[in-house]
């Protein structure tokens, strides 16, 4: 008999179903998020079970880890493109672990990608990186705001990360003040000795891999960039066209019009942040460095504003890396601006 399990899993606790090739239910169960908790009731199903669905969420490491570990064929679906029966009324947890198993038996489940695990925290050693990078720059924005506020001065982002506490004092002359702008350069000074740790770690560790070596080509792309681009994508055969790459990186709109008018949006959230990110910061120094790029920018913003010709290049410079990775070419200027 051919078994098929799914799992709801949640931050505390997971819910087990396991259906037969009838879709007969033959176990239920929710049980604590413990590791042997969770191989003791599944060994009794052991020699049928064809396979474990397990949702990815946010805590899925551990399980399908755990799961792997123990020799079980592993499945992790994607919820995004999960559709449900429309004329449900009523469901719960037990409902969508069969129906993840259901849909595994059936051979139609939407599955994602299982990062492999001794990457896993190399990529999120960086992007820990990209998070206190983030923090540093609302220090140095709030800084750069209360300068001019009060002093009516223009100070660029790489002046005031050379400051030091004693230089506040010839801009700020009351104590509270003084207080504050103190605290956002100790802010971003520590936050500094912690990202440059980070990256020397990653440096030392990684090995950009060929296919992505050659992302270096494009003007924009330097090396955290490029090591963010291959931690991210793993591997670029799970990409079976530039469009699936694109729509991954964020890099295409959410909108759905008809008849020239707005139907609403998609899931703008569906795909990888970091990646978004990567292909973002990547057209802010594209278009510094190469002249083809500016005028690309330059002629999307007179026909929109910044915020979407920055957008536009960012899929363009997506566009491009896919083809790089998946090629194994160098970045020809001659083709792109053809």
């Amino acid at each position: 008999m051919e078994l098929y399990a799914g799992m709801d899993l949640h931050s505390r606790n997971t819910y087990l179903g396991i259906l037969d090739q009838d879709f007969k239910r033959v176990f239920r169960k929710r049980l604590n998020n413990d590791v042997s908790l969770i191989l003791g009731a599944l060994e009794p199903f052991r020699k049928e079970l064809r396979g474990i669905v397990v949702e990815s969420t946010y805590n899925w490491y551990w399980l399908v880890d755990a799961l792997m570990g123990a020799g079980y064929k592993l499945h992790l679906a994607n919820p995004c493109a999960i559709q449900q029966y429309n004329g449900l009324k009523y469901t719960d947890d037990q409902h969508d672990a069969f129906w993840l198993a259901h849909l595994l038996a059936l051979g139609i489940l939407p599955e994602g990608y299982i990062y492999p695990r001794e990457e896993r925290p190399i990529r999120d050693l960086l992007r820990k990186r990209s998070y206190l990078v983030r923090h540093r720059t609302s220090h140095i924005q709030s800084l750069q705001s209360m300068i001019e506020r009060y002093n009516g001065q223009h100070v660029t982002a790489n002046e005031i990360k050379k400051f030091e506490k004693g230089d506040l004092a010839s801009i700020f002359e009351e104590e509270d003040l003084l207080l504050s702008s103190e605290a956002s350069i100790d802010n971003i000074k520590c936050l500094t000795r912690h990202i440059e740790t980070i990256q020397k770690r990653v440096k030392n560790v990684l090995k950009i891999k060929k296919p992505f070596k050659l992302l270096m080509t494009v003007p924009g792309i330097g090396e955290i960039l490029t090591l963010t681009i291959m931690l991210e994508v793993g591997d670029i055969k799970r990409f079976s066209n530039v469009g699936n790459f694109a729509s991954y990186a964020r890099c295409v709109p959410t909108d759905r019009i008809s008849n020239s008018k707005s139907k609403g949006k998609g899931n703008r959230k569906n795909g990888n942040r970091y990646l978004s990110w990567a292909f973002i910061e990547a057209s802010h120094f594209a278009r510094g460095f190469n002249e083809g790029f500016r005028r690309y920018y330059q002629k999307k913003a007179a026909k929109t504003n910044k915020i979407l010709a920055t957008k536009a290049l960012s899929c363009k410079l997506a566009r491009i890396a896919y083809y790089i990775m998946k090629d194994e070419v160098p970045f020809k200027e001659d083709i792109v601006f053809c």
